[in-house]
């Protein structure tokens, strides 16, 4: 299968675009699509539980539900996106995207505010969230192939640099540190900040797609595009032991691994989604694994 016509939509998609660039400021078709698909999850998300509260509240005289404050909502969201961020960037002694420009903190708040004053947004189906499938796929692999590692190889220090451990543990902790601690102070639930054990520390929370699906493809991506050293011996010794002639590798083109990790992304969150709407897996002991 070509690969080109994902690549030239990916090309396409990362152009930036007016009324941003009358100011100077690079933000694309891609990162709008990011951004509200984001705002709209999240307000669903909150509706969800709320209705959950509601269920539950007359069982628990204990509960009860705080006055829904944009703040919080905001805080979450920028928790949500800029967390790991901030928890991995003095650990490499990197400064934070939102520490250097307040296009992308102001851009998520913007969508948050526009998001609110939708009077009703579609309930979570098979039907609306199969094809989101396909844009979170998309999204996602710009995230963990075009964003977390070039601060990671471009590094000043050669062992952070060369460093294949540092790579995957920053695409761990940037895409998953912001639920985790949104998770852990219960900033969706309707009810008042509380201190609770997150989804991901939960019996199967390892399973979850979004925990080993970063590491993976980030990994795939400096795989195939030799990205450290370390990868370039490690796919010499793939080919290898696949039956290759051996030697040195070609890698592949920046563009081409990332368009081909976005098509796994693509399958993995289909699946996902396929999984949580029951139309695979209904039963069997893999109903104790939790793909989310």
């Amino acid at each position: 299968m070509s690969l080109q016509p994902f690549i030239s939509l990916y090309r396409y998609a990362v152009e930036p675009i007016a009324p941003f660039t009358w100011f100077g400021t690079k933000v694309c078709s891609l990162d709008l699509v990011a951004v509200f698909r984001l705002c709209i999850a999240l307000r669903q998300m909150r509706e969800n539980l709320y209705a959950k509260y509601l269920r539950t509240a007359r069982e628990n005289r204990l509960a009860f539900a705080d006055e829904r404050s944009f703040v919080r909502d905001a805080c979450a969201l920028l928790t949500i996106v800029f967390g790991g961020e901030a928890i991995i960037g003095p650990l490499l002694g990197i400064m934070p995207s939102f520490m250097s420009s307040g296009v992308s903190p102001g851009l998520y708040i913007a969508a948050q505010a526009i998001v609110e004053y939708i009077p009703v947004l579609p309930s979570v189906s098979l039907s609306t969230e199969l094809p989101l499938s396909i844009v979170d796929g998309f999204t996602r692999a710009m995230l963990l192939c075009s964003l977390i590692p070039p601060p990671v190889i471009a590094h000043t220090s050669p062992i952070v640099a060369s460093s294949p451990w540092a790579l995957l543990l920053s695409s761990l902790v940037i895409t998953n540190g912001g639920f985790f601690i949104t998770n852990m102070f219960s900033f969706l639930e309707p009810t008042p900040l509380t201190l609770t054990t997150p989804d991901e520390l939960k019996p199967y929370g390892w399973t979850t797609t979004d925990i080993w699906s970063a590491p993976l493809i980030t990994g795939l991506y400096a795989l195939l595009t030799h990205a450290q050293p370390f990868w370039a011996e490690f796919h010499s010794i793939i080919s290898a032991a696949l039956g290759g002639a051996g030697g040195k590798v070609d890698p592949m083109e920046p563009e081409s691994a990332r368009a081909l990790c976005a098509l796994i992304l693509v399958v993995l969150f289909s699946t996902r989604t396929a999984k949580n709407f029951g139309l695979i897996w209904k039963k069997s002991v893999t109903e104790k694994i939790k793909i989310q």
